[in-house]
Order: C-alpha cells, then structure tokens, then sequence
C-alpha cells in the first residue's frame, strides 16, 4: 500500500526532530555527559519513533480498502503495529 508523502507530513517530522535527537545523543556521548541525561534524551528520541511508526500504520488504516485487498492491507497493518507495542 502507497501513501502520499504528504499525508505522512506529521510522522516525517517527527522523524527528523528525533534523527536531531540522536545526533545529540551521540555528541553527549562523546563530551562524556552524565548517563541520566543520556538516558532520558535516549528515551525521548524512543517515544519519537514510536509515534511516528503509529502515525505511519493509523494513516495506513484510514487508506485499507475493503474486499481481498483491504483484509491484505489491514492484516499487514495490525502486524505492524504490534511489532510497536
């Protein structure tokens, strides 16, 4: 299934601001900065992913056909999903 890239505008900022996120992380490593700021800088760009991907697979649900094609689409879909829960 194909979706528009601008029907994912949202998930794709998401993405960039947690690549930004990671890019940081690497650098705090390197200064040697303490582990629970890296931590929780970890764990932010962790829930940025995350809901991006269920940005991703909800705006692929609204899009499942229905007959043969939609129960295709639909059961990748809900596998997907719960490879994120």
């Amino acid at each position: 299934m194909i979706i528009e890239p601008s029907e994912l505008k949202s998930a794709r900022d998401r993405l960039m601001r947690a690549q930004g996120q990671i890019g940081g992380i690497v650098r705090m490593i390197d200064e040697g900065r303490d582990c629970t700021e890296l931590l929780a800088q970890l764990s932010a760009a962790s829930t940025a992913l995350s809901r991006a991907g269920f940005s991703i697979i909800s705006t692929g649900m609204q899009h499942c056909g229905t007959g043969e094609e939609g129960e295709v689409n639909r059961a990748k879909l809900e596998k997907a999903f719960l490879t994120l829960a």
